[in-house]
């Protein structure tokens, strides 16, 4: 009688023991097949909006998420460009575009800002507003900077000019130094508008599909960078 009971409890131990087993197989099946993407907003211009391009498939939004997800990377990138948009604009809204599923951020702005030759100064209180609201949700973030021609005097240049990587400094977030950084690579000469021609459209200011391209290559690793945050 007792090798009998010995041998019922037995198999029930190795029931219970497949059972526990399976149990673990399933959530770690589930966690690998229901993991959510990683969720990013990238708030901007008519830089991320896609301006003048025909194909919205060429314009930076979906550029980038192809290019990450190639690399591997499980994201979404959110468009919130909004062509003509100030700083200021960004900051108005900024709550809306951070919803509860946001996992990171891209800010690029300050474009129009300095097109329409606006205070610097302005400029930075709402890069800053947009910051700090980062912060306070606890999100990373990439701040792409942006760079001032030279025709509104020097000191205004250099001023605006710094504002990117001191902010980015301040609030421990990702600098890409400048916007056109990949176009440069590609043998752009900043302060030569001919050179940035075989990549522009026909206004000179917005990229054409094979310029976003270069575009997506010069922010793409540091995107990366700003996916591995949030997995981190």
């Amino acid at each position: 009688m007792g090798a009998v009971l010995k041998a019922v409890s037995g198999k029930a131990y190795g029931a219970v023991a497949w059972v526990r087993n399976a149990v673990v197989v399933i959530f770690a099946l589930s966690s690998s097949v229901f993991a959510e993407p990683v969720t990013i907003v990238a708030l901007g211009d008519s830089l991320t909006a896609g301006y003048g391009l025909e194909n919205q498939a060429d314009g930076l939004v979906p550029q980038l998420q192809a290019w990450l997800r190639a690399r591997g990377a499980d994201v979404v990138v959110q468009n919130a460009g909004v062509s003509g948009d100030t700083s200021a604009g960004g900051l108005a809204r900024v709550d809306w575009a951070l919803g509860p599923d946001v996992d990171a951020l891209i800010v690029t702005l300050g474009g129009n800002d300095m097109l329409r030759g606006l205070d610097p100064a302005g400029t930075r209180a709402s890069l800053e507003g947009i910051l700090r609201k980062a912060a306070e949700k606890k999100l990373p973030v990439l701040l792409v900077g942006m760079q001032a021609p030279g025709n509104f005097g020097p000191d205004y240049k250099a001023t605006f000019d710094a504002m990117y990587p001191e902010l980015a400094a301040k609030y421990g977030a990702l600098l890409a130094g400048s916007f056109f950084d990949g176009l440069v690579a590609a043998g752009a000469t900043a302060g030569d508008p001919a050179s940035f021609a075989p990549f522009m459209q026909a206004d000179g200011i917005h990229p054409n599909p094979e310029g976003v391209k270069l575009i997506v290559e010069g922010l793409g690793p540091k995107v990366l960078d700003l996916v591995a945050q949030v997995s981190g």
